[in-house]
């Protein structure tokens, strides 16, 4: 995306001071002329790059206004802001100062209004008192018509599972901005989930040492994935836009409960839940409606006449508990009717009804040429055969897979000698993953059908894995396209896999999108990101990975591309 000259003519400087989830009163900067604008007066000489230990961000930029952060490394202490049009800072636009506090673990927000529409912008923290500046941060706001945006799009990033090379190249990349679908970090304790004796000699073990329940819990996690100078500079270097998934909070989080949490042990889920988010909110602030609270994350954001994009939350404000597979099987096998059932209860929701209702009125009334979903979880219809199910991780699970795989593909070619005994080895399928939107049918056909015509993009998450499905409703109609992304650093399906044999997990992927309708691309095993580009006749996406997470020496490569028009 280019930038513009800046054109003249006055405005309100404006700013709102948002921290810890929580939007001060505004305070407004007296009005200039453009071309009463000063330099700074802040003598980097005489600074240096010390206290802000956490590095510098931004967030949700749009048209008009776009979210500065920082942290100081002491509270109590008068910290100086600027945001100009040039690197040396010699136009400066904005300028203020806010004073940092415990209550919100020193974070400072600045959400900076009345801005005129695509510019480059950089920014810089700076406590004169103690001699410190920050680095200089560089950021947008979008433009109000727009021939093409980029977006590097990731999630599930895992401190101690290895580097964070994927940051790094969407930090030295072109992307406009970075959308970041959740698993900012991991909940669990040192030596926990993504720890193994291949990548113990990195020394990224999680703090505090213990999962994560209290609010300083919370703020010492953030705290140390935001030391990772690789995030650090993709956050200095891109404005972001978040959404947050479980393990923000604890693993598979539902409206009141989670996997990962148990009330008798860990205390009141609510509690932590209160915990994380006031957390989330101080060190990931996001643009909100309600500037009060800090749990209504879904918002829509709009890039010119050509992004609409609805950023949702398929975890907090609605989700009812998943469906367990392992609460269906019998001593016959599979109640598939008691699964149906309840899959299909007319109550069943991941959304909830206020944010179904927001969603359903935000698809009515936009007029931009793509309608995006950035959320968490994979829309697509993911069905695989019983069969390969009930054999997974059996010694025997390659020949089933071949078997499955060779039916499949003889029915494809209208073999007249199948039998109905091999038929139904293919075509008695269920959803493999009933946290995703597999697990509530019903909220996921309603967006379907309330389309009318228009086509989504929805970008997806979680899995740790890359994948590429057209979406069909229940008519099999065509309604869009998903792009989900791989991680950051989690594993990915090999670990299921129990192997990293490159030519087994090859055949998984080729089994995978042969046995599952709608599947174009998976990928089971590599760590990266998407780059997605949009202009007004179609979308690309590229799946980025790095060839390593074990070495600060990596290269990136596109894996594979698609162009959806």
């Amino acid at each position: 995306m280019s930038t513009k000259n800046t054109t003249r003519r006055n405005f309100i400087q404006k700013t709102l001071l948002a921290s810890g989830g929580i939007i001060l009163a505004p305070n407004f900067i007296s009005c200039k002329k453009d071309d009463d604008l000063v330099a700074s007066e802040l003598d980097t000489n005489l600074l240096t790059i010390k206290n802000f230990h956490e590095g510098v961000a931004s967030f949700d930029p749009s048209s008009s206004s776009v979210i500065l952060w920082t942290r100081y490394a002491t509270a109590n202490a008068e910290i100086v802001w600027e945001l100009a049009t040039d690197a040396s800072f010699t136009s400066i636009l904005r300028s203020g100062k806010i004073t940092t506090e415990a209550s919100r673990d020193n974070t400072l927000a600045i959400e900076v209004t009345e801005l005129e529409e695509h510019l480059k912008l950089y920014y810089r923290f700076a406590s004169p008192i103690d001699s410190a500046i920050s680095v200089v941060g560089e950021t947008i706001t979008l433009p109000e018509k727009a021939s093409s945006i980029k977006l590097a799009v990731c999630s599930c990033s895992n401190y101690q599972a290895g580097l964070f090379n994927s940051y790094n190249a969407m930090a030295k990349s072109d992307a406009d901005i970075i959308i970041h679908l959740g698993d900012y970090f991991y909940e669990y304790e040192a030596g926990g989930y993504g720890s193994t004796a291949e990548n113990a000699f990195l020394n990224r073990q999680h703090e505090p040492a213990g999962e994560i329940i209290t609010l300083e819990d919370y703020r010492t996690r953030y705290k140390q994935y935001r030391s990772d100078i690789d995030l650090q500079l993709a956050h200095q270097k891109k404005p972001f836009i978040c959404i947050w998934d479980d393990h923000e909070i604890a693993n598979d989080t539902y409206k009141d409960g989670a996997e990962n949490h148990d009330d008798a042990t860990e205390g009141s889920f609510e509690l932590r839940k209160q915990n994380a988010l006031q957390s989330y909110s101080e060190f990931l602030p996001f643009s909100r409606v309600n500037k009060e609270n800090n749990s209504l994350i879904y918002r829509s954001i709009n890039i010119g006449n050509l992004v609409h994009m609805m950023m949702l939350d398929t975890r907090l404000i609605g989700r009812d508990k998943q469906l367990n597979i392992s609460n269906y099987f019998t001593a016959t096998g599979l109640n598939t009717e008691a699964l149906k059932s309840d899959l299909n209860a007319t109550t069943r929701t991941i959304l909830g009804s206020t944010q179904k209702e927001w969603l359903l009125s935000e698809l009515a009334g936009s007029s931009s040429k793509w309608q995006v979903l950035g959320q968490q979880v994979l829309m697509g219809q993911m069905y695989i055969p019983i069969a390969m199910l009930t054999a997974f991780g059996a010694d025997n699970f390659g020949e089933i897979l071949t078997e499955l795989v060779t039916i499949k593909t003889r029915m494809e070619n209208d073999d007249p000698t199948l039998s109905a005994e091999e038929k139904a080895k293919v075509l008695n399928t269920i959803p493999y993953n009933l946290d995703a939107w597999d697990g509530y049918p019903g909220d996921r056909e309603e967006i379907y059908q309330a389309l009318n015509g228009k086509k989504i993009i929805t970008f997806a998450g979680d899995t740790h894995n890359a994948w590429n499905n057209t979406l069909y409703d229940q008519n099999g109609t065509e309604v869009g396209v998903e792009l989900a992304t791989s991680s950051v650093s989690s594993p990915g399906f090999e670990t299921y896999l129990g192997t990293t044999d490159a030519a087994f997990i090859s055949g998984f992927e080729q089994a995978l999108t042969t046995l599952i309708d709608g599947l174009n691309y998976f990928d089971a095993s590599r760590r990266g990101y998407m780059m997605t580009t949009f202009n007004q006749t179609s979308v690309s996406s590229e799946w980025i990975y790095v060839d390593t997470i074990l070495s600060s020496s990596y290269t990136a490569s596109v894996g594979h591309s698609i162009t959806y028009s």
